[in-house]
């Protein structure tokens, strides 16, 4: 029977995947050793490190599970009476048990809003791993080769010094790989500290001028305030701060700008334009600003950028207009892509709502003026003569 596939022909729209690991993009995997020193190190880095970052911890209980087997199910939880799901709002932190079949796709996104994740590698893989030198658990980690892929160090126990003659063959680049003790839990919390603070994601700038511009009778993008078209004065004060910079747009208006992203998910406003900004870097961070805003100076972008939050969902300006945070002039980290996209599947598309609905850094403009929109032609008169003013 004849293929009706064609040459070259892919089923799937290539994409630009984020780069996760098992659980998130910055994971260690802790192995090599029982899982009560796994346990214990990976709580007195998540202590060390709670201050600055959000880290969250993946194991398995087996003890728990065989307890439910020989006892039955606990009667005094839904669960226990044949329930799927139960939520309990503990107070000081909330609990979810299910029942599902999960994998890295679940895990993803549950531990979202996580700056990091350990694991415990007896049970689990992740992208790096810590190596735990212990005779205890010899056999296990050679069991285990596969799973080291990207050794970033190796601990000795108590009473052992030296790393075992495989495992030395087994590792490229081994003598560049750090050695420490277990024991040293500050000296180990500060390593992944570092790691997590060189793997801030890159600044990317995102100038919105895709709109029709309906309120104001012509294109906001090409009004010139500051001698030049706006979204280019704008795109240029962005390439101050950010790695690269692009003028969001329609389709039809690609041909006609320089550093184009013309939308991909359309018909949905700047909400559209953001998403297509990440599924152009999902491991970006985007600077995102709206061509209508011509008073935006780089003392208020610098303010942003400085004050950026890496740890939260996006760094933005509290509305001087409103009680409510200004997502158009924001900095929107990667881990708000998968966020944005689930306000999309509930049937929203305005950021401002998952500004206000999510953990983000807000600021108070030290110059709200800047942060003026200009929609209509009276408004736009209004800021060219304070600009004259100001010239």
């Amino acid at each position: 029977m004849p293929s009706d596939k064609q040459p070259g022909h892919q089923k799937h729209a290539k994409l630009n995947r984020p780069e996760f690991g098992h659980f998130h993009r910055q994971e260690w995997a802790i192995l090599g050793t029982p899982c009560g020193n796994i346990k214990k190190l990976a709580f007195g880095i998540i202590d060390r490190l709670s201050d600055s970052y959000r880290v969250g911890y993946a194991d398995a209980d087996h003890a728990a599970a065989d307890e439910e087997a020989e006892q039955g199910k606990d009667e005094k939880t839904a669960m226990g009476h044949g329930a799927k799901m139960e939520y309990t709002d503990k107070i000081n932190y909330h609990r979810l048990d299910f029942q599902a079949k999960l994998d890295s796709y679940h895990y993803r996104m549950y531990f979202n809003e996580q700056d990091a994740v350990i694991v415990n590698g007896n049970h689990f893989p992740a992208r790096k791993q810590i190596v735990v030198i212990d005779p205890k658990k010899e056999d296990s980690l050679k069991r285990r080769l596969g799973q080291l892929t990207d050794v970033r160090l190796i601990l000795l126990v108590e009473g052992v010094n030296e790393v075992y003659p495989w495992l030395r063959e087994k590792l490229e680049g081994f003598s560049n790989i750090p050695l420490m003790k277990l024991q040293d839990e500050a000296g180990i919390s500060i390593l992944v500290e570092k790691e997590l603070a060189a793997a801030k994601p890159p600044l990317y700038g995102l100038v919105l001028a895709g709109g029709k511009s309906e309120r104001m009778g012509r294109d906001k993008g090409l009004i010139e305030y500051h001698g030049q078209p706006q979204r280019e004065h704008l795109a240029e004060l962005l390439g101050h701060f950010c790695k690269e910079t692009f003028i969001s747009c329609r389709p039809d208006q690609a041909g006609e700008i320089d550093k184009a992203l013309p939308d991909t998910f359309t018909g949905l406003g700047p909400f559209g334009g953001i998403l297509t900004a990440f599924r152009e870097q999902p491991d970006a961070a985007w600077l995102v600003v709206a061509c209508d805003l011509p008073l935006l100076d780089e003392h208020t972008i610098s303010q942003l950028a400085g004050f950026r939050n890496p740890s939260k969902v996006a760094t933005a300006f509290n509305s001087p207009a409103s009680e409510f945070p200004e997502p158009l002039i924001a900095i929107w980290e990667p881990r708000a892509y998968p966020i944005l996209l689930q306000f999309l599947a509930q049937g929203y598309s305005c950021p401002r709502k998952a500004l206000i609905n999510s953990n983000v850094e807000l600021l108070d403009a030290e110059r709200p003026e800047a942060l003026r929109n200009v929609n209509k032609p009276d408004e736009m008169e209004d800021v060219k003569a304070v600009i004259n003013q100001k010239a």
